[in-house]
């Protein structure tokens, strides 16, 4: 069964990390768990990893970017977030997510060399991500809250309809403030707005650290619900892992190598089908060769016996080839094939008249053809030249010969018509 691996890198000057592991088809998780990336790596199983990223090093951006995808889509990304940037754009890694309706196109921007530090620590343990995101965008979006998120000093902020954001800053109340999500009491220029009504997300731990601070800034807000995660936050997170539309941070030349075994899944189906026809189609084809082969041979026995009746005294090697051979030679004697065919008709129309009649020999030139007979008696010989004159044919008895049981005799076949020479 399909599991994976979700773990959260460890900060800087950090050695352990928490995961759990996600069963991919109900959504079942273990407990999470703690440790080094190599004891990670060992409980895994071989399964999907999911990494998630500290997002206080990684920009999140939302810019409206031209038409267009590929290498001409990044090449629009670092123009349009010039003004958010501090670094050299040739040492920041840009990964793109999935254009929104309103028009945005998520944009995810890391330190190459952060991210090579990343992969480095990772594949080190033995892990090969399939993804790596930035940890909170697996934060749930609420329709009507904001969500805030606070782990130890940092304060990630989510609102509806917009990417989050995390700021590191003590005490809470000035995080709040840089946020953006109650006013500045030191601000009376600025407008004022209504309050803001959030879903808080916290460990007990820092819960107990600032219950105090949330509890004197009540009053900040239009309402404050606190969500304590007894297991950490891994587990809450790990409930978007499926619908998450987070942008993985490895594209482009840090992009994952071809995971066969999600390929292999996706085309299955598609591949044993087209497995199946083509097998299908094989044996098809190799069933008309058969039935092709078998009628190839019956052919070749029936122009044998063809062959072998039309002229007895020649030795059987290749009918066809002999038999077009002697069409040829027929063919420049002078007698045209109509005048050979037609001789031919006339004999076989009137030897089938007559019981007990064979051919011995046979030749055809210049329009005659000179043939030796076997025949029962000399009626049936003069039967059978009567029977050829009525198909337009002459046929000449030249000599007879008595023999036992029958009659051998040579008769010459002309047309009555001959051809007139050119």
């Amino acid at each position: 069964m399909a599991q994976t691996l979700l773990l959260r890198l460890p900060t800087a000057g950090q050695d352990e990390t928490e995961w759990l592991i996600v069963d991919d088809a109900d959504d079942s998780q273990t407990t999470r768990q703690r440790g080094s990336l190599t004891l990670a790596a060992a409980v895994s199983r071989g399964g999907r990893v999911v990494a998630l990223a500290p997002a206080t090093q990684i920009l999140l951006a939302e810019p409206e970017l031209p038409p267009g995808s590929g290498v001409k889509l990044a090449r629009a990304v670092p123009f349009a977030l010039e003004e958010q940037l501090t670094e050299d754009i040739d040492q920041l890694n840009f990964a793109i997510g999935r254009r929104h309706a309103n028009g945005g196109t998520p944009v995810a921007v890391v330190s190459r060399s952060v991210l090579q530090g990343w992969l480095a620590d990772l594949r080190a343990a033995g892990l090969e991500p399939f993804a790596l995101y930035p940890d909170i965008s697996l934060i749930p979006e609420n329709p009507g809250q904001t969500v805030l998120w606070l782990e130890q000093g940092r304060l990630a902020v989510r609102r509806p309809g917009t990417l989050p954001f995390a700021v590191e800053l003590s005490p809470v109340s000035e995080a709040l403030v840089v946020a953006g999500v109650i006013a500045d009491p030191l601000d009376t220029t600025s407008h004022v707005k209504g309050l803001e009504s959030a879903v808080l997300f916290v460990t007990r731990e820092d819960w107990a650290r600032s219950q105090k601070e949330f509890e004197q800034l009540a009053d900040k807000f239009g309402s404050l619900k606190v969500q304590l995660l007894p297991d950490g936050p891994l587990p809450w997170l790990a409930r978007g892992l499926k619908t998450t539309d987070a942008v993985n941070l490895l594209q482009g030349e840090f992009a994952k190598d071809t995971d066969f075994g999600a390929r292999w899944r996706q085309w299955r189906t598609p591949a044993l089908l087209a497995a199946g026809l083509l097998t299908v189609h094989v044996a098809a084809q190799a069933l008309q060769i058969r039935q092709a082969k078998h009628e190839t041979a019956t052919l070749d026995s029936q122009i044998a016996t063809v062959f072998s009746g039309a002229m007895p005294a020649e030795v059987i090697q290749d009918p066809r080839r002999q038999m077009q051979s002697r069409l040829d030679r027929i063919h420049k004697s002078g007698a045209g094939p109509e005048y050979f065919l037609r001789a031919l008709k006339a004999l076989s129309g009137a030897m089938a008249m007559i019981p007990q009649t064979s051919i011995d020999a046979l030749s055809y030139r210049e329009g005659s053809g000179d043939l030796k007979v076997t025949a029962p008696s000399l009626a049936a010989l003069s039967q059978l030249s009567q029977l050829i004159g009525k198909q337009g044919m002459t046929a000449e008895i030249q000599s007879s010969t008595p023999i036992g049981g029958g009659v051998e005799a040579h008769l010459q076949l002309r047309s009555q018509t001959p051809r007139a020479k050119k």
